[in-house]
């Protein structure tokens, strides 16, 4: 461990797969020089997660860690340990390395959608669909479970009751489910021009779309919500939200 200004540095970073735009290095620089400290946060860009163990045994002084698409579950057996919360969802986006070297992995994602979608919640959004299966989809599930929200997957292929296929909606099925989470990448900068391919006529002012996606600011999922009379919201406060709860677990 270095000390530089009798201040302990150490090293946190991002595990992910083309991460170059990635809000976590900007936001976690900004904030270790807001507060004074000398801590470095880097960009793990792997091409496989089967070369997570040399991250973790080639970087000296490394207390913490978030994970994104597409490592969510895939880092799972990686790890030591499963916080409680991260063992029901099933997924993974904060790791804390202990002194020992341990690894625990924990989910500040459900954390972060709470907080971030309440106060766009009105006593109609009683049914929501999640666009996407994969690991972030699965803390929003968990999240909506816990407000008392039914929820329905939508995927390409459906393999669960709980689930529809793309193919499977219609106007009737969206207009019945209030709530609509983008939990895929279609839209991500630089492929703005993409986006759920859902039937967009059955949204209405009732509806409430959420986007997980935070650059660029308005996708266009979010776009023909709003052209719809729908409230949107896109990713950047639930990023926030998770980003402190991460930094308070590695703390």
């Amino acid at each position: 461990m270095d000390k530089k200004q009798g201040k302990r540095v150490y090293k946190f970073g991002l595990i992910g797969k083309d991460i170059e735009y990635s809000f976590s290095r900007a936001y976690f620089k900004k904030k270790f020089e807001a507060e004074g400290l000398l801590h470095t946060y880097e960009n793990f860009d792997l091409k496989t997660i089967d070369v997570f163990p040399q991250i973790i045994k080639n970087t000296e002084h490394l207390k913490g860690l978030n994970v994104t698409i597409p490592y969510k579950e895939a880092v799972i057996p990686f790890l030591d340990k499963l916080n409680k919360k991260a063992k029901k969802i099933g997924a993974v986006n904060t790791i804390k390395i202990t002194k020992k070297g341990k690894l625990i992995g924990y989910n500040t994602d459900c954390y972060g959608f709470q907080k971030s979608i309440k106060p766009f919640l009105k006593p109609h959004h009683k049914k929501a669909l999640i666009l996407g299966t994969g690991g972030a989809s699965k803390a929003i599930a968990f999240t909506l479970k816990k407000l008392n929200i039914e929820h329905s997957y939508v995927s390409r292929q459906k393999s669960k009751k709980d689930e529809f296929s793309y193919d499977d909606l219609d106007e009737t099925i969206v207009s019945n489910h209030q709530i609509i989470i983008n939990c895929t990448p279609l839209g991500t900068y630089p492929n703005i021009n993409e986006c759920p391919d859902i039937p967009y006529d059955g949204i209405t002012n009732q509806h409430l779309l959420f986007d997980l996606i935070y650059n660029p600011e308005q996708t266009k999922f979010l776009t023909i919500g709003k052209l719809n009379g729908a409230t949107i919201c896109n990713g950047h406060k639930m990023l926030e939200f998770q980003a402190e709860k991460a930094w308070e677990i590695w703390n």
